[in-house]
């Protein structure tokens, strides 16, 4: 009776609540997606505090002791190799790497197992990257002077993915999930994409011997997921290998973390079915059993422990682990560090903020919507149905939120006597772009209400049609 009362032609299981709908395997697809916007909606507050922390304390009265603490010398030896950095080189370099990685991991997650699968749905937020890339740039260098300043054209490329998001949140419900999904998306992608800009614009000589390190050990990584190796301890191994190789090797070093994430497996070891098997195991034994003194059942327990982590992707599992550390310590800490910038005084350079600012409210959102269009109006890409034009085109203002990556870049980019312009071109550029973003996101969603936010999540449609039927 209680599998005809769920309707789906699976079996009921006993004390299960009937009052909920039916498990549907795209769950298992959209349930990561929103954890990890949850997380950067919060995390994109986070963001916010440090930036204004950083900002006050570095136009306060400890603003030396604040700015001077970035730079301290902070060595690390092993043997007789020896390489000291400043605090905010360490952060810039070491810690950010694995804000790539995250961001590579969710990458592929999409492309692999979530809504990006379909080539054609990918291409629409690729597509609006590529011009939220190239457009701004062209937009700084036709307002820059030529010459050293004309080489930050990498700042003005990227778009901020916790503040992003963390401004749809602000209006909820309001906001349905495709958009939420397809300016990720576009995030990720662009991030991605200025992270190989700065692997080949702003490295440094080629270190032959480095680059051929670097690439042995991406192969023994290969090699080792083929053969079914799972030990996580060796690949973290591996993994500081590479980041210190590709230090090395004039390729900026947060390469490292976009490589690894492109390299995790996607699929999991263990599947459902064996998992309970398994787990059958283990439940079926009395009670009053002690482990510990039965060889069979400490190896059934411990099988079942290995069969519970590996029921989700490697993908999936360092996701979990690490984008809250990255969402609520790294980008954090990389705002302090960065985001200070000392008003008292300052001269600022009006032509290079200027350039910084309109390449991102005037150049990235027409880029990101002239691209956008052109895919979908070539049959490159096709546009979700819950996606409308008037909710796309007012959305991409939002991307125009350059912020970590930009700083990222500019301290890369410019010299002590321009980074503070851009760095405020940069602030300005953020700040303009949130109010501008949301306040026409605001304006298009009038009037509408939860129905959108459920409407355009991951297998709705086919929810909604089952209904219908």
């Amino acid at each position: 009776m209680r599998a005809r009362l769920r309707g789906s032609g699976t079996r009921a299981t006993r004390g299960e609540d009937l009052s909920r709908l039916p498990y549907a395997s795209v769950d298992r697809l959209a349930r990561p997606f929103l954890y990890f916007v949850r997380v950067e909606a919060m995390a994109g507050v986070v963001l916010l505090a440090s930036t204004a922390a950083a900002l006050a304390l570095a136009n306060s009265p400890w603003s030396q002791a604040f700015i001077g603490l970035w730079q301290l010398p902070v060595g690390v030896s092993v043997g007789a190799l020896e390489t000291s950095r400043s605090l905010q080189h360490w952060i810039n370099d070491g810690l950010m790497t694995l804000f790539f990685f995250v961001i590579s991991l969710e990458l592929k997650r999409e492309l692999v197992l979530g809504e990006l699968r379909n080539p054609r749905v990918a291409a629409l937020p690729m597509a609006a990257a590529l011009g939220g890339m190239l457009v701004p740039v062209g937009v700084f260098l036709m307002l820059v002077e030529p010459g050293p300043q004309a080489r930050g054209w990498g700042t003005v490329m990227s778009t901020d993915t916790a503040f992003v998001i963390g401004c749809l949140a602000v209006l909820g419900s309001r906001i349905p999930g495709s958009l939420r999904l397809f300016l990720l998306s576009l995030a990720i992608f662009d991030d991605v994409g200025a992270v190989l800009v700065v692997a080949v614009g702003y490295g440094g000589p080629l270190d032959a011997i480095a680059l051929a390190l670097a690439a042995g050990t991406v192969g023994a990584i290969v090699a080792l997921g083929r053969m079914g190796v799972r030990g996580m301890s060796i690949y973290v191994a591996l993994g500081v290998g590479l980041w210190v190789a590709l230090d090395r090797s004039g390729l900026h070093a947060t390469v490292a973390g976009v490589i690894l994430g492109l390299l995790a497996p996607s699929r999991r070891w263990v599947s459902d079915t064996r998992l309970r098997a398994i787990l059958d195991r283990v439940t079926a034994r009395p009670l009053d059993e002690r482990w510990g003194g039965n060889a069979v059942a400490r190896h059934d327990l411990s099988r079942a422990g290995i069969a519970t982590r590996e029921a989700l992707s490697p993908i999936e599992r360092l996701e979990l682990a690490l984008h809250p550390w990255v969402a609520f310590a790294v980008l954090p800490l990389f705002a302090l560090a960065n985001a200070g910038v000392p008003l008292r005084g300052l001269a600022v350079d009006g032509g290079l903020a200027l350039a910084v600012a309109a390449a991102f409210v005037l150049g990235k959102p027409a880029g990101v919507a002239l691209f956008a269009v052109a895919a979908v109006r070539t049959g490159i890409a096709i546009r979700p149905p819950s996606l409308p034009w008037r909710l796309l085109l007012p959305g991409s203002v939002l991307t125009g939120i350059g912020f970590t990556m930009a700083l990222f870049i500019a301290d890369l980019a410019f010299d002590a006597g321009s980074l503070a312009s851009a760095k405020l071109g940069i602030l300005v550029a953020s700040v303009a772009c949130a109010t501008l973003g949301l306040g026409a996101l605001a304006w298009a969603t009038a009037g509408t209400g939860h129905r959108n936010a459920r409407a355009a999540l991951p297998g709705a449609d086919a929810r909604s049609a089952g209904a219908r039927r």
